[in-house]
């Protein structure tokens, strides 16, 4: 299947930076924007197609730049409008595309619009947020509730009236039932554009319209899923409007006024798989919106193959194209949460995101098998991990970038002797330097896995048919006719039939076995993957 013209990223794998934490060029202890350019090297000699940046804009870090008090600048910690020049200019004489967090759900509280907005119920600005009176007992308008917990309504004393926080009362959020709100972030969106970013990852991209009667949310029951069920109501007033379909589907006529190839990449934090395909539209809204049943899922062949097996069928290539990660910012990191630990399933786990339809995104430090590391209470940042405890520990995901194993240098990331915003993990055991000297390293078999994808149009563009055994713990399936993803994720070994004629092994995670034949059974030790090439299927599907 050849893609739609200028959606690049069909073919491409994504790689997103937390720009805090991947490199202090000023010596501050801090991750920016010319510490980003100084390592595209790497990021180039790894093969990676576009690095999605996590916010850059003005904010002040209540929530770690996801609360924007100015949507046209850059926060100074991080660098300058010009170093975002720089950055898109070199990354592209490399062929490294750049994407841009944008926050459209909600603003800082010091933003100048809610500054305005709170100061009286007849400001300009007003009306660019949601606001209702207290309900007849003084409480809260309805029962929606925050995603960081406790009522998603904050009194403003000033006014007597309460604004809605979808996340921290720092974070107000905007009524994008006003039609003033919508024009001011098609200008946001043309600012950028012009400046020469790819696009755009979208924070909570379902979240953006409520309902304009406020309805409380229904409960949940036992078939819901469990987050929903954490929250005790299903977001059917505050999340997931069908009026936010034309947000996007505008966006799009935007971005495709400047070219066919600026992305829409959406968090849609949604937990129903139809929803989620309807965020493509017919091909006119986003060009991409994340599965979070995958990135949640459990490591197990029977969870992995009904979400993948679902999103396939829910999302064919005329509409769409499926997008996979197994780690991100606000959760733990697949070598920690899939993998336990074990560089075996690690290298599995990175095989699967590299070898399903669709396009995968890889988090800073995926190629290196990084760890969570353990951040002391007294060195926590993030105020959700603060406020619920370790239930919730997204600054075990957001640590520096361990670039060499000596800390005493500052690991490559800072100046010698500076203290980084949080702190390294074991960079002795999983550094860059090192492992780009040990070919045998996941670093080295993260960079073959993209070549293999880049080389291997199936990969890339082709089918997806299960063809695993019931009730095995190998996971094996067909990327069209003449390539075979054999996963086996259990401890004991286990015979897989090969499904291609005058087959061979073109990469195994264990680098053992790589070029030679093979046909009929193959036996596969646990905690491998092998991507196999061949001529024509032979095998009748096998799955469920």
């Amino acid at each position: 299947m050849t893609p739609p013209v200028g959606q690049w990223w069909r073919d491409a794998v994504l790689y997103q930076i937390y720009p805090r934490s991947y490199a202090d060029a000023n010596g501050d202890g801090v991750g920016d924007l010319p510490g980003i350019t100084a390592h595209l090297d790497h990021l180039a000699w790894l093969g990676v197609d576009a690095i999605w940046i996590s916010p850059i804009t003005v904010s002040p870090n209540a929530d770690w730049g996801y609360d924007v008090a100015d949507y046209c600048d850059v926060d100074p910690a991080l660098g300058t409008l010009a170093d975002v020049d720089a950055l898109i200019a070199a990354a592209d004489a490399r062929g490294i595309r750049v994407v841009l967090d944008l926050v459209p759900n909600h603003t800082s509280i010091e933003h100048p619009w809610f500054v305005e907005a709170r100061s009286s119920r007849d400001a300009p600005h007003r009306d660019w947020y949601v606001w209702a009176d207290p309900a007849p007992d003084g409480g809260p308008p309805n029962n929606w509730v925050s995603t960081f917990t406790g009522p998603a309504w904050h009194l403003d004393d000033a006014t007597g009236q309460y604004y809605m926080r979808s996340f921290l009362p720092e974070q107000a959020d905007l009524n994008w039932g006003n039609p003033e709100v919508r024009a001011e972030f098609e200008r946001i969106l043309r600012f950028w554009f012009d400046r020469g970013v790819a696009g755009f990852r979208i924070d909570v991209a379902h979240m953006l319209v409520k309902d304009a009667q406020l309805r409380d949310n229904p409960p949940t029951d036992d078939t819901d899923f469990w987050m929903d069920q954490f929250r005790g109501q299903r977001q059917e007033y505050n999340a997931n409007r069908p009026e936010v379909h034309d947000v996007y589907r505008r966006w799009r006529e935007i971005a495709e006024e400047y070219d066919p190839t600026r992305l829409l990449l959406g968090e849609t934090h949604v937990f129903d798989v139809d929803a989620i395909a309807r965020f493509y539209g017919h091909d006119d809204e986003l060009g991409l919106a994340f599965n979070f049943f995958f990135l949640y899922a459990d490591f197990d062949v029977a969870t992995l193959r009904r979400v993948v097996g679902e999103a396939d069928a829910a999302i064919p290539s005329d509409r769409g194209w499926p997008v996979w990660a197994g780690s991100n910012h606000d959760k733990t990191r697949f070598p920690t949460g899939w993998a336990k630990g074990d560089e075996r399933l690690a290298r599995v786990a990175l095989m699967m995101l590299l070898t399903l339809r669709g396009t995968p995104v890889l988090y800073y430090g995926d190629e290196l098998g990084m760890p969570d590391t353990h951040v002391p209470d007294d060195r926590l940042l993030d105020p959700v991990t603060i406020a619920v405890g370790r239930v919730v520990d997204r600054d075990a995901a957001r640590t520096p970038v361990p670039w060499t194993g000596d800390v005493a240098t500052g690991a490559g990331f800072t100046a010698p002797g500076v203290e980084p915003w949080l702190p390294f993990g074991d960079v002795a055991a999983c550094n860059v330097a090192d492992q780009r000297e040990d070919p045998g390293s996941m670093l080295h078999f993260t960079r073959d896995l993209l070549a293999l994808r880049r080389a291997t149009v199936e990969l890339r563009r082709g089918g997806y048919t299960d063809v695993s055994i019931r009730g095995s713990e190998v996971w094996s399936f067909l990327r069209d006719s003449t390539v075979q993803v054999v996963l086996n994720l259990g401890d004991a070994p286990d015979r897989v039939p090969v499904c291609l004629q005058n087959a061979r092994v073109l990469l195994a995670t264990d680098r053992v076995s790589e070029g030679a034949p093979v046909s009929g059974l193959l036996e596969i030790e646990g905690r491998r993957g092998v991507v196999i090439a061949g001529d024509v299927e032979v095998f009748d599907q096998a799955g469920d």
